[in-house]
């Protein structure tokens, strides 16, 4: 085994580890300075995505890495794969690649404590990962006494372009761009954002990179129809962790 597959097998044991829980609580972002896996870089002034990252696949790996891909500031710690040359969204996903298919059918599960999206299709195949950020404890708007996202099992039964836009907020008027939105409970969707930062922070829905969300709304996310027998795309939004109930 050469150097790279070393480091690939050493990162592959620690998302294996969090993916069952064998690690509490589920790490990302600066969390992984604890590894010897990765470097934490300290984001110097004038920097950027772009300019840290030049390679736009490495630039998406440490983004879904760090849950967020908001603008970068002076300061700012953030993880890096000391592989990031040879390693996939495979190696880091905080998903099992692999699970038992549910009666054969797509499946997405949101997993707030992981801050990640998990989208598997019929076979029980992980085809895509990446981070969201859900709502928050409290509405920053004091709209209602909790933004918390509803947990349980949903299906998909409405979605829209990319300019689905919200008819509640901000409130009094409606009109936040939520891009390919995604409805799974009444006005709760799935959603593109240019605002994921890391933690929850939505009014309830489910934000993702906006790319994440072109794609499952193009090429994965199906509403109720008679070839699917009226079952949209089936959504599994987890709790959250009692750590962070309380």
């Amino acid at each position: 085994m050469n150097r790279h597959q070393v480091v690939i097998a050493a990162v592959l044991s620690v998302f294996a580890t969090l993916a069952m829980g064998k690690d509490e609580p589920v790490y990302y972002g600066s969390a992984l300075c604890k590894y010897p896996q990765y470097e934490c870089v300290r984001v110097g002034h004038s920097q950027s995505w772009e300019r840290m990252f030049p390679d736009e696949r490495e630039r998406d790996l440490v983004q879904r890495l760090n849950r967020t891909y908001n603008y970068l500031w002076a300061g700012k710690v953030i993880a890096v794969p000391k592989d990031l040359k040879h390693i996939t969204w495979k190696d880091i996903s905080p998903f099992p690649l692999k699970i038992k298919p549910e009666d054969n059918t797509k499946l997405i599960i949101v997993d707030q404590d992981k801050l990640a999206y998990g989208a598997y299709d019929e076979e029980g195949n992980l085809v895509k990962w990446g981070p969201i950020s859900s709502g928050s404890d409290r509405c920053s708007d004091n709209s209602s006494p909790t933004c918390r996202t509803k947990t349980g099992i949903f299906r998909v039964f409405s979605m829209e372009n990319e300019k689905c836009k919200s008819g509640v907020f901000p409130l009094g008027r409606g009109g936040a761009k939520m891009p390919y939105c995604m409805y799974f409970h009444k006005g709760l969707a799935l959603h593109g954002s240019d605002d994921i930062p890391g933690y929850r922070a939505s009014h309830g829905c489910v934000r993702m990179f906006t790319r994440d969300a072109k794609w499952l709304n193009h090429h994965f996310v199906e509403t109720s129809k008679e070839s699917n027998n009226f079952l949209g795309t089936k959504v599994i939004v987890r709790p959250l962790a009692s750590r962070e109930k309380k």
